[in-house]
């Protein structure tokens, strides 16, 4: 059974930083590429970062770029999602999620598993 399970979401002020993880199981980590979504309140789901399986590559939302950073560690089975200069509107339920599509997508249809996710909220 996949299971992805995100934690270091929390309350924080605006300004400050913070890094989401994601740990695997159930699965060929290494095998994933792997994903960062979020979701505010009232608004679709949208997509962050992902960080292939093969050679790390990354590739950010357009708009995030700069202050997101993706990476991951496959001898923990686990991808983070680093943020900094946190916004107000950044606040959202973060998801990871992992996909076995080569190449590197932004189209959360691509990825078959998911975890539950975890609330970043952050204060002005």
């Amino acid at each position: 059974q996949v299971q992805l399970v995100e934690s270091g979401g929390g309350l924080v002020q605006a300004g400050d930083s913070l890094r989401l993880s994601c740990v695997a199981s159930g699965l060929t980590f290494s095998a994933y590429s792997m994903g960062w979504f979020r979701q505010a309140p009232g608004k679709a789901r949208e997509f962050v970062a992902v960080i292939s399986w093969s050679d790390g590559r990354t590739y950010y939302a357009g708009s995030l770029k700069g202050r997101f950073t993706i990476s991951r560690d496959n001898a923990k089975n686990t991808v983070y999602l680093q943020i900094s200069s946190l916004k107000p509107e950044d606040t959202a339920v973060y998801y990871c999620a992992a996909t076995r599509l080569w190449g590197l997508t932004e189209n959360e249809n691509n990825y078959v598993n998911w975890g539950q996710g975890t609330q970043v909220t952050v204060s002005s």
